[in-house]
């Protein structure tokens, strides 16, 4: 089971976690589902003190990732998680969430991982899925096609309807990454959006890199670009994003093998909106337990706690959030989140 559990995360996303990250986009992986990661190159693997290699500096687009992770996922309710191993490359998952807020369903997933070996966690090709009550859908075929270069394609679907679909090539170097995406391209109406990302590492604790995003479509048609840099210590990462809507910076921290934190900090300079929060989350090893919790300017505070009911497959999550400003239980912001990634910006004009 090495390989398919490499392939999927302990805690899957709820159904309708809208703005919050790892869903929706298609950038980021179905709920219940991780991206395996790709093995650097390298052309020698002797390193001499006078001219030290520099490490690959991983995807752009998980720059923030680490910090993000920290922060608990936006649910209201209860959470049961079944993940079923059927085979060494074939596991399913059964997720189903109860909520008083919001929309209560169920969703199933799946994951099957190939038989190409790339390194001693890691196998090609992976197909990861999930599917809720109401037919919506959730696909990605991601393969290895050489030691550097990696393929993905992913499909969303709103019911019986097609919402996104992209396609990725990336290409990681010894100390840089450089990544296509090609997302909605409608050759008929003459629409689609076009997204590259470049990060090299300059020492081997900080990485630049920039982001360059084109859309198209009748009657509109426009660029967004930022820079990004990040700067990564022994047990903390800080990451600031700059561009023309604003900017995104992120710290994260690892006290120790219980306690990590985070923080992260938007400016919408468009919609002249800023907002911070504040987030940790506490592993009790010995309890089977992992407990998030956030605080942001606006005074949302939420929690999540996540109980694996061993020796059975089963994860028990209770969520709940509170708005101090309006007095409810909505987490939600008052303004939308500042776009500075293709995920953000691919939602906006889909749903124009």
């Amino acid at each position: 089971m090495g390989s398919v559990l490499a392939a999927a995360s302990p805690s899957p996303a709820p159904a309708a976690a809208a703005g919050s990250q790892g869903v929706q986009g298609l950038v980021s992986v179905p709920p219940g589902f991780t991206m395996p990661s790709v093995p650097s190159t390298s052309g020698s693997d002797q390193q001499t003190d006078a001219d030290p290699q520099l490490p690959n500096p991983g995807m752009y687009e998980e720059c923030h990732r680490k910090c993000k992770e920290v922060f608990p996922l936006p649910m209201e309710g209860v959470r049961l998680v079944v993940n079923k191993g059927l085979s060494n490359h074939f596991q399913v998952c059964h997720t189903v969430t109860l909520s008083t807020l919001g929309d209560s369903g169920y969703r199933f997933g799946s994951t099957y991982v190939g038989t190409k070996q790339t390194g001693p966690a890691e196998s090609f090709p992976v197909m990861v899925g999930d599917m809720d009550n109401t037919g919506s859908l959730n696909s990605q075929i991601i393969h290895q096609l050489t030691s550097a270069v990696r393929s993905k394609i992913a499909i969303q679907t709103q019911q019986h309807k097609f919402v996104n679909w992209q396609c990725d090539m990336e290409w990681r170097g010894e100390d840089f990454t450089a990544a296509v995406t090609l997302g909605n391209p409608d050759v008929l109406v003459g629409s689609g959006i076009l997204v590259g990302h470049y990060l090299q590492s300059i020492t081997p604790a900080l990485a630049m890199g920039g982001e360059v995003v084109y859309h198209r479509r009748p009657g509109e048609e426009g660029a967004v670009t930022s820079l990004l840099g990040r700067y990564t210590g022994d047990n903390c990462i800080a990451t600031l994003t700059l561009g023309g809507a604003g900017a995104h910076a992120t710290y994260y921290h690892k006290a120790n093998d219980q306690l990590q934190v985070g923080v992260e900090f938007e400016a919408n300079t468009r919609m002249q909106d800023t907002s911070a929060s504040f987030g940790y989350q506490l592993d009790v090893p010995k309890a089977n337990l992992l407990f998030k919790g956030t605080v942001d300017s606006n005074w949302v505070v939420g929690a999540t706690l996540e109980k694996k009911l061993l020796p059975l497959p089963l994860t028990l999550a209770l969520g709940a959030s509170l708005n101090h400003r309006k007095n409810n239980s909505n987490r939600h912001r008052d303004t939308q989140e500042p776009g500075l990634s293709f995920s953000n910006l691919i939602q906006r004009l889909s749903q124009r």
